[in-house]
């Protein structure tokens, strides 16, 4: 088994220990040489004059930062505002809100806990209520994934809520349909993009959502703590700060009330905010496509050898998935539960209706060793079971 591409130069980059096998890239990214360095550059530039930096330099060093975001996801950097991650960026969208007492969010039964808790936090404190429209797998295809959510929108729907790629099932959801029949129902479409950026192409105005979160720091390694919120222009108004602080009831005249909310919180150290224009140029430089592509290829044979231990399906099409994918395994998920103590693997072990299943992320750095390592450590735990 082996990549289509050498990636030998590319894993160099990053600083992850050589003696761990590292196959969840999905929970909190890892940082390239390059981009870490320029992380701790834009650091250095702060401490050397923290006044003129913050008060002087760092509107303008944001506004670059988020221009090379927007042409990387062709949104107008305007309606892009950096944020820590997206659990900030959604819980600004879920607190800003008005729901009312009935009226129904619908999101699916894949999302992620932290979401799910904040759409339940908001809902509860009015009477409105979450549904979580089951999406079973395995899927067969998209458009009846479509159906399916779509299944349980009743005029009550307020808004809808899902995942780009889903956290638990790594399923790659058809979202801009979604929005696209959100927006026709009048209803808001909010969309969890956390493990999007980096791993797939994206494209804001194809998607169409009214709000969508992403991370900076998980497929496209920026340095940690930059994630970012992009609001459709006429949904903007619809939001109101987390913090409150300097940029809150400012009248300047051309400011945007967007940027004021939510780049004005305090002071914060904005470096990795910074770095994502390194990530950008470490992607671009390193032709990022055939990278993803030999990773896909490298997790797609992967699962064929572990679907082989059990003869079970797939649980999506290869549509459906990029370079994380949850595979399926045989007998009971306590079986699965010790690969870092036992064999230096980390990858996470979850349940899948009823069925154990591990969830790879291939990155750039993995190896065909890395994928013999967690195959072999899966297989006499099979055997065992």
């Amino acid at each position: 088994m082996s990549h289509s591409l050498p990636l030998t130069h590319i894993a160099e980059q990053y600083l992850l220990d050589p003696d761990v096998v590292f196959l969840n890239h999905g929970s909190f990214g890892a940082v390239p040489r390059p981009v870490f360095e320029s992380y701790q550059h834009w650091q250095r530039e702060l401490e050397a004059n923290p006044v003129f930096f913050l008060g002087y330099r760092l509107p303008e060093l944001l506004a670059k930062s988020r221009e090379r975001l927007g042409a990387f996801i062709n949104a107008a950097p305007d309606d892009l505002t950096f944020v820590p991650n997206v659990t900030y960026a959604l819980n600004i969208v879920t607190r800003s809100l008005e729901l009312q007492a009935d009226d129904v969010v619908l999101t699916t039964d894949h999302e992620y806990g932290a979401i799910d808790r904040a759409w339940r936090f908001n809902c509860e404190r009015v009477g409105a209520r979450l549904v979580n429209q089951p999406v079973t797998v395995p899927v067969t295809d998209p458009a009846a994934v479509v159906e399916q959510i779509w299944a349980g929108v009743d005029e009550r729907t307020k808004v809808i809520s899902l995942s780009h790629i889903t956290s638990p099932s790594a399923l790659i959801l058809p979202v801009a349909e979604i929005c696209r029949r959100a927006r026709n129902a009048g209803i808001i479409s909010v969309v969890d993009g956390a493990h999007a950026p980096g791993q797939i192409d994206l494209d804001m105005e194809e998607i169409g959502a009214d709000f969508y979160g992403g991370n900076c720091h998980k497929w496209l390694s920026s340095a940690r703590g930059a994630g970012f919120l992009h609001s459709r222009p006429e949904r903007q108004e619809l939001l109101e700060p987390l913090v409150v602080s300097h940029g809150w009831d400012r009248e300047v005249p051309g400011d945007s009330r967007f940027q004021d909310y939510f780049t004005s919180v305090g002071t914060i150290d904005p470096a990795s905010y910074l770095s994502v224009p390194a990530a950008i140029d470490f992607q671009l430089q390193s032709d990022w496509p055939q990278v993803r592509q030999a990773c896909h290829q490298l997790l797609r044979e992967t699962e064929q050898r572990i679907l082989g231990l059990s003869g079970l399906p797939p649980i999506s099409p290869e549509s459906m998935w990029a370079q994380m994918r949850v595979v399926l395994l045989p007998g009971k998920v306590e079986a699965y539960q010790r690969l870092w103590e036992e064999d230096r693997i980390i990858v996470p072990i979850g349940q899948h209706g009823g069925q154990p299943g591990v969830r790879i992320s291939v990155q750039a750095y993995n190896s065909p060793a890395d994928m013999d390592t967690l195959f072999q450590a899966l297989r006499a735990r099979a055997e065992a079971a």
